[in-house]
């Protein structure tokens, strides 16, 4: 799998990208069917957008020199995850139909889980590294601990959420996709260290994504499906 992954890393990124872009369109095609119930598929739309934003930039890695257009770009993928990941936590409230004043209290945690996100986005030192015929700007060792601290956070927490929130509402609803949303992105994120290819893990933890974003897209879908009867 690791040969494969490196040789391949060029078409795998590319066509992660198309799908992503796909998936945005059906979320946003959700959000302009209902505006009234939209809101849902409107956070997960921005997840996905910045999922989409992240790979695409990758993938440019495979055609781009290093220098200052694509680190900035690659600047941007850290700001935007620190941002967006953080949406998860109304996208949980949301999908239990939680009463208005905890959906307020979830908002206030999640706009000052996205200034600290932007904030230690900023403040991660990159370097350079090269995967194939992929270069990209990953995190380098002189970054600061509260950045790389706060970006882990936001890596592990809001999915173990998406997971207990999709699990209830898979029993309320019997719509199980945001569990499975939660499950196969962690599943993913294990995967790359526990085969012995933590070198890979950024590419094995882009599939747990894009399950992650195709979840998202059924579940939004089931529940509008559910809300029109």
């Amino acid at each position: 799998m690791h040969d494969f992954l490196i040789g391949h890393i060029a078409p795998i990124l590319w066509v992660m990208t198309a799908v992503y872009a796909l998936l945005l369109a059906a979320l946003i095609k959700l959000r302009k069917g209902d505006k009234r119930r939209g809101v849902l598929p409107l956070l997960m739309a921005l997840v996905v957008f910045g999922l989409l934003y992240d790979v695409f930039v990758q993938a440019l890695g495979t055609l781009m020199s290093a220098g200052g257009l694509l680190s900035a770009l690659s600047r941007l993928r850290y700001v935007f995850h620190g941002m967006l990941i953080p949406l998860c936590f109304p996208i949980c409230t949301m999908a239990l139909r939680m009463k208005p004043k905890a959906l307020k209290a979830v908002w206030i945690v999640t706009l000052i889980l996205i200034l600290a996100g932007a904030a230690s986005g900023f403040a991660v030192k990159m370097e350079p590294v090269q995967t194939g015929a992929l270069l990209r700007y990953a995190s380098a060792d002189d970054t600061p601990a509260w950045a790389n601290g706060l970006q882990l956070a936001l890596s592990i927490v809001p999915v173990l959420f998406l997971v207990a929130a999709g699990l209830i509402a898979w029993i309320r609803e019997k719509n199980p996709h945001l569990f499975f949303a939660g499950l196969l992105m962690f599943a993913f994120a294990a995967l790359g260290p526990a085969t012995g290819h933590a070198d890979l893990s950024f590419v094995i933890n882009m599939f747990g994504e894009l399950f992650m974003a195709l979840f998202f897209w059924l579940f939004a879908g089931k529940r509008a499906k559910t809300d029109r009867r």
